[in-house]
This record gives C-alpha cells, structure tokens and sequence, in this order.
C-alpha cells in the first residue's frame, strides 16, 4: 500500500477516533483493530508513524493525548507476526495437554468419522508441512504427503509428536520476515500468511478435541475471533473442493448476515456469479441472520455450531444460511 493511502488511512482513524469520544476504548475501534491485522508488517509500521504524525497535528492537547494512545487500542504497537506465533504456542499447548492420556480412539462429532488420533496426526500433519514450505522458501505447491512426517506407530505418542512439529514450525516462522515470498494455498503467498492460518487451525481443533471430550470450548478473544471469521472469507475462494458446492448452490442474491454482539463487528456474505463475495459491514436488507459472539460465530461458519443453537439469535431463511454452510464446510 502506498504510503498516500497509508496517510489517507491514518487521517480517517483520528476522525474515527475523534467520533467515538474520549478515549481509545470505543466499540467502533474496537471492532475496528482486527482489520488493520491483515496489513503486512511494513505497512503497519508506516501507519503507526502517521498516525502519531496525525496525533501530533492535533492542537487541543487533550484531544492530541487521546489519539496517541489510539495506536496501542489498533494493535500497531506490536509485532501482529510475533504475537500470532505466541497464541499459536499457547493453543498448541492446551490442546497437547488435553488429548494427552486421552483414548486415541474417541470420536471427534465435529468431525464426523474422525477419532482423536485423526484430529492430532492432522493437527500435527500441518505443523510439519507448514514448517517445509516456509524452511524451504517453497515457490510451488508441495503435498503434505510429500513431507517427512517421522510418525510414531504409537497414537499415545502423537501428542507429543505434535508438540514437536509445532515448535518446529513456529522457530522458523519467527526466524523468517513475515513479508518473505512463498506459495501458501490462500490468498496471501508469503510467510505471514502461515502463521494467520496455523492460529485458526489450533483455535478449532482445540475446540474439536474439547467436544469431543465433553467439554465446552473455552472463551477465545473477541478481537481474534473476529480476525479468524476475515481470514476464513478471505481464504475460502481459494480452496478448491468448496468451490463447485458454492456454485451450485442457486441462490443468487442471498445476502447472509453474521453479527457479533460483543464488538459490533458485522459482515455480509453475497450468494452468486458462482461464489460468493463479502463484506465488512451490514449493509442491504438479509435474507438470513445470526447474531452471536464473534468466538460463537468463527466455530458457526467452521460448521462447529449450528445456527439453531440457543446461543445465537437469528432470523431470515436459516435453510439458506444452512445451505450455504454446507457447502463451506471445511
């Protein structure tokens, strides 16, 4: 992104800024943090100093005061890359603490016809093939199959190979420059795409071991949760099993509405010309809608809830939310 559009973005987060009042800790930039995620480093970098050069211009002092700590509210201060390595760590953890000592043979529901040892050699499948490609600088697609995946022959010790693979994974990605070319299967082909991808799979797989083991999925962060549903819209065009299921869906014009409750984040899924595109905000009347936390909605749109589940609120034709779903299941 130039650095006119960076500038043109700093001036409109100050007016936003200015809108919601004193202080940083208005919804609109609450919701609005997660979608300054998605820029690369460099230019998160770059927006950080215009924006203080925004702030600095401000010539009521109290006003200047309130917008110097917008930037830390957005989530500019930090290394995103950095810190999505570290909740990575941290759910690879929790679920290799959960499935350890558990029966390798219970079954996954949110997975149909998966067993745990299914979901952990996945989990840990992925961290293997991830850590390949971006050790590697692969400029091509590679086939996880086509990875050495040293796989024990006992399941009881699969968690811990999965342990393994993760910390393998991610000591390359926080040793390469998010900004570093390399194929991905998304849309996004440099290293800083693994790291957004790998945090989702560890979110929804440590859910699925925790439903499969009767227990309830624990709290995610509303602003990652809402970063996980962008990233999964964002992606899903790319993966091409979903993309025959999507085209012969037939509901052109069906506007699908998911809100979420605790940071007033909303987004607008269009059905039609044999996909779907979206949006970043509510907008036109909904032929189906559902509102939830956004950690109950990114579990939602990863099929691990339904939309009749009590913890939504929901109205419009839910058989073309549904359909829709099933044709996105991943």
């Amino acid at each position: 992104m130039s650095e006119a559009l960076l500038s043109a973005l700093a001036e409109a987060v100050a007016e936003l800024a200015v809108a919601n009042g004193p202080g940083p800790d208005g919804k609109g930039l609450q919701s609005a943090a997660h979608l300054l995620d998605g820029l690369p480093a460099a230019d998160r970098r770059t927006l950080h100093r215009l924006f203080r050069d925004t702030a600095l211009r401000q010539t009521s002092e109290p006003r200047r005061e309130e917008l110097l700590k917008v930037p830390a509210a957005l989530g500019l201060t930090g290394d995103v890359h950095a810190a999505r390595c570290d909740l990575i760590a941290s759910y690879v953890e929790s679920f290799v603490t959960l499935v350890r000592g558990a029966d390798p043979a219970t079954p996954v529901p949110s997975c149909p016809g998966w067993t745990l040892a299914d979901l952990v050699r996945h989990h840990g499948t992925t961290h293997r093939w991830a850590e390949h490609l971006v050790r590697t600088r692969a400029t091509a697609r590679v086939w996880s199959r086509d990875v050495p995946l040293d796989l024990p022959q006992d399941a009881d010790a699969w968690p811990d190979w999965l342990a393994a693979g993760a910390r393998a994974s991610l000591r390359a990605l926080r040793e390469a420059d998010p900004d570093t070319p390399v194929w991905s299967h998304g849309g996004d082909p440099h290293v800083r795409f693994f790291p957004r991808r790998l945090l989702f799979e560890a979110v929804v797989h440590l859910a699925d071991a925790e439903l499969a083991l009767g227990r309830e999925p624990a709290p995610v962060d509303p602003g990652t949760a809402a970063d996980g549903i962008e990233e999964f819209l964002e992606n899903l065009p790319y993966f091409s099993w979903v993309a025959e299921p999507v085209a012969q869906l037939g509901r052109d014009g069906a506007r699908l509405r998911l809100t979420a409750t605790d940071t007033g984040a909303a987004w607008t899924v269009t059905l039609g010309g044999g996909g779907f595109g979206w949006q970043r905000r509510a907008e036109g009347e909904a032929t189906a809608s559902v509102e939830g936390t956004a950690a109950d909605l990114l579990l939602l749109v990863y099929g691990r809830y339904e939309a009749a589940d009590a913890r939504f609120t929901r109205s419009g034709d839910l058989a073309a939310l549904d359909a829709w779903r099933t044709a996105t299941a991943l």
